[in-house]
């Protein structure tokens, strides 16, 4: 008898391992969680494949990354979302997020249908959230991106990036490629200069707030995206000769814009049309963006955009875990 049950126990084990590998195969999934399936390998979630998990709701949200002042911004997608209601037939409700880590748990949690993640978030809010991003904005010239910059003030006594030791560096958030993300590693590859041994973190919370406690004199050096400075130089908020750019980076991919994963695939549709087909000519949309040289929605695939993101990812030992 006791052979007999060490015989079914392996037999159970078995078939249990074989269910597990088959589950696998029928789900493969890369690095996204576990809540989602990536068959077609473009590195995104699908959406369900049972159509009763589609999700298809009467008011959709929408969030733009929380690169400055909210406030900021629900002015300059009103028209944009006025034409998404228009191609969608759905309401469209603008969700001031103040967070990156709010905006990805808000997608994960269901309560956000479409959004614009930055740059460094992206990776996270596919893997974690289920994101599928599809555009970003470009110029008409089909140009994209922004750069990298440390910036310090007149007088600061900084000239270069080795003059940062000893003192204080900003960043933004954890989660931001140009306020965390990028200059991490560029420092470390390229300076031999680590957090702590050689200078001291501080954290700003928003690209707007470094750029300010620069000009302001509150930090002596952070690291910003440009394309955030370019419109707020344009808007008169900062003075351009009130910061000095030490270091300038490679070009990025700006901010990712796409849906969460399980929605109506018509739907789904729907929206992704109202970007490719939106006038930006005389809209509140191109009055501020254009202050950064942006005027068109350009097709992209984030497997491609954000390789050299993930490759930094890799370089600063970042994982995709979720919580």
């Amino acid at each position: 008898m006791k052979t007999k049950y060490l015989l079914s126990v392996a037999a159970v084990a078995l078939v249990s391992s074989f269910g597990v590998a088959q589950a696998q195969e029928d789900c493969p999934r890369g690095t996204l969680d576990d809540r989602y399936c990536d068959r077609n390998g473009d590195l995104l979630a699908d959406a369900p494949t049972d159509p009763a998990e589609w999700v298809n709701p009467d008011t959709l949200i929408f969030a733009f990354t929380p690169v400055e002042d909210p406030a900021v911004y629900k002015s300059a997608w009103s028209d944009f979302l006025d034409h998404m209601e228009e191609v969608t037939g759905k309401d469209i409700v603008f969700f001031p997020v103040q967070s990156n880590a709010a905006q990805i748990e808000a997608m994960r949690s269901g309560r956000l249908h479409i959004a614009g993640f930055n740059t460094g978030s992206n990776p996270l809010a596919v893997n974690c959230a289920g994101f599928n991003p599809f555009t970003i904005m470009a110029a008409l010239d089909g140009s994209f991106g922004y750069e990298m910059e440390i910036l310090t003030y007149p007088g600061s006594g900084i000239e270069s990036v080795g003059d940062i030791k000893g003192g204080v560096l900003a960043f933004t958030s954890p989660t931001s490629n140009s306020g965390f993300k990028a200059p991490s590693a560029i420092l470390k590859g390229d300076f031999d200069m680590l957090p702590d041994r050689d200078f001291e973190p501080a954290f700003s919370g928003k690209h707007d707030n470094s750029i300010m406690g620069v000009a302001n004199k509150d930090y002596p050096a952070a690291s910003i995206a440009n394309s955030v400075l370019h419109r707020m130089v344009s808007r008169g908020v900062v003075n351009a000769e009130d910061v000095i750019s030490i270091y300038k980076s490679q070009t990025f991919p700006t901010t990712g814009y796409g849906t969460a994963h399980n929605l109506d695939p018509e739907l789904a549709a729907k929206i992704r049309d109202a970007f490719f087909s939106f006038d930006w000519e005389g809209t509140t949309l191109q009055e501020e963006f254009g202050k950064s040289n942006e005027g068109q929605f350009l097709e992209m695939t984030y497997q491609e955009f954000w390789d050299v993101i993930r490759k930094i990812d890799t370089a600063n030992g970042v994982s995709y875990a979720c919580e």
